[in-house]
């Protein structure tokens, strides 16, 4: 794996009122630091998922890891084949090419600090979930973004079996 320099010659400072914020609850995504920000070194964002909420469906990055970091509460991650679960200030690192993906534990609210490293521009994709999410642009329009976004979606049947199905039975 080749180290990545980043090209920024400033501390990157985002203030919390200054923070957009995508979706609304139970799910909202406030971003933090985009890759353009931080010269490639990363993109950041924090991710707040009320009673249960799923986060993200299991897919990969090719290129990146992604840390998370669990602010608050609790949540599950999957890791490979593996499902973790996660309580305040737990960290789960997954490596670039391994399967994951995240949610607010049964019953849980979580508040999850995400790192990806190195940084891909995702502010965009993020604005096009929620367009997805509202109903604005049809679920497979993300097919059509996963190498644009690093974001490559697969099948898990691990996560299936941890994950409630709507209406609180196992999917």
């Amino acid at each position: 794996m080749s180290l990545v320099l980043p090209d920024f010659t400033e501390s990157v400072i985002v203030r919390s009122a200054d923070a957009e914020v995508v979706g609304r609850a139970p799910t909202t995504v406030r971003l933090l630091a985009d890759s353009s920000a931080t010269g490639g070194a990363l993109s950041t964002q924090r991710v707040t998922l009320l009673d249960g909420a799923d986060g993200a469906e299991p897919h990969h990055h090719a290129g990146s890891a992604e840390l998370f970091y669990l602010i608050d509460g609790t949540a599950q991650l999957l890791s490979g084949e593996q499902v973790v679960t996660a309580e305040r200030g737990d960290l789960v690192v997954v490596p670039p090419g391994l399967a994951h993906a995240f949610a607010a534990a049964p019953g849980h609210d979580a508040d999850i600090l995400i790192v990806i490293t190195p940084g891909v521009e995702r502010f965009a994709y993020f604005r096009h979930l929620e367009r997805v999410a509202y109903g604005r642009q049809p679920p497979q329009s993300l097919l059509d973004v996963q190498e644009l976004y690093d974001t490559y979606f697969r099948g898990s049947e691990v996560w299936d079996r941890a994950r409630p199905a709507p209406g609180g039975a196992a999917r």
